[in-house]
């Protein structure tokens, strides 16, 4: 594994980033910034040229900017939180309301991590004190990025605290495995029963609903925008998909997503209970200056603890309490042609 760094710039606070890129022996390179914890870059050898497989920008001016959160890790808590808040032990928790009057992600994306190289990967290491974006208790996080000679990402997830929280921390990468172009052709296969119905605010409402007969399921496989265009409430609330998957249990992957042009797949395997998968519906809205991605440029599989769980007893709990650890981890393997 060759690990090499280079200066990415310096925020508008004074610090200091730094990309780190990963290579295996055939080629598969990943460049990450201690700026999010964020894939920056994936580059993939595919029949003598190499293509980028994930949307990032080239300038951390971007990266400070931006709103699509490319290629970053999103918390304390991932996704949507109803109202930006909830209750815990009693006591009502009120959070930054950065999507209108709810909570999104959280300010992880726009953080500076202490890094650590390992032999075949990096360890980034952060703090959220008590109060930041509302949340309770100091949090110490960590995400260990592993590119492995079997052309696998593993992102795996720790955290503690000190006083009871919520937690569901995930990569925000967006794919294309074609390097370019729009990613409904993709072929996508999700093995998965259910997932959670949203209102006009993409808010999760409680309900759990069966995929079967709706444009939500991928079971069998299908490309991303066969059924775009059907009459499905769910899709125009959204503007596409923009949805909580509930994933099966003890399954080896639960998904695999198959390039149109390139020959490439990727194979997906988590611990968490639920992925969002995101069709870049609106990546041509992104704050950042300059050119802006098209729609459907890229697509999500953000592996997570359901949104809005704290205010939905009856999705799995995403409370950490003293004295307990958060461990998740998650990989994509890249099968090339």
């Amino acid at each position: 594994m060759l690990i090499t760094t280079e200066p990415f710039g310096v925020t508008a606070a004074g610090e200091a980033v730094t990309r780190y890129t990963l290579q295996n022996r055939i080629g598969v390179t990943a460049s990450f910034l201690n700026y999010g914890c964020t894939l920056q870059q994936l580059l993939l050898p595919v029949r003598g040229k190499m293509i980028n497989a994930a949307l990032g920008y080239d300038t951390l001016s971007e990266y400070e900017a931006g709103s699509c959160y490319f290629g970053a890790l999103v918390g304390r808590y991932a996704n949507r939180i109803s109202g930006g808040q909830f209750r815990l032990n009693g006591r009502v928790y009120h959070l930054t309301r950065n999507d209108g009057e709810n909570y999104l992600h959280g300010s992880f994306s726009k953080k500076v991590c202490d890094t650590d190289v390992m032999s075949d990967g990096l360890v980034f290491r952060g703090f959220s004190p008590d109060g930041e974006d509302g949340f309770p208790g100091n949090l110490r996080y960590r995400v260990s990025v592993h590119l492995t000679e079997f052309n696998q990402l593993i992102f795996t997830y720790e955290a503690e605290t000190d006083a009871p929280t919520v937690v569901s921390l995930t990569n925000h990468s967006y794919f294309n495995l074609d390097g370019s172009g729009s990613v409904l052709g993709h072929r996508l296969k999700l093995r998965s029963d259910k997932f959670t119905p949203v209102d006009s605010r993409l808010i999760p409402t409680g309900e759990v609903r069966s995929v079967a007969r709706t444009a939500f399921d991928f079971r069998r496989g299908k490309r991303l925008g066969r059924d775009l265009e059907l009459p499905e409430e769910q899709l125009r609330l959204a503007g596409g998909y923009d949805h909580n998957y509930v994933l099966r249990s003890g399954r080896l992957s639960f998904a695999e997503l198959d390039a149109e042009h390139s020959g490439v797949r990727m194979v997906c395997n988590t611990t968490m209970p639920g992925v969002q998968l995101y069709t870049g519906n609106y990546v041509n809205q992104d704050a950042a200056p300059g050119p802006k991605y098209p729609p459907h440029a890229g697509v999500c599989l953000e592996t997570q603890r359901f949104p809005n769980s704290p205010n939905c007893p009856t999705f799995p709990s995403a409370v950490l309490r003293p004295g307990e650890h958060y461990f998740e981890q998650t990989a994509y393997q890249f099968l090339l042609p």
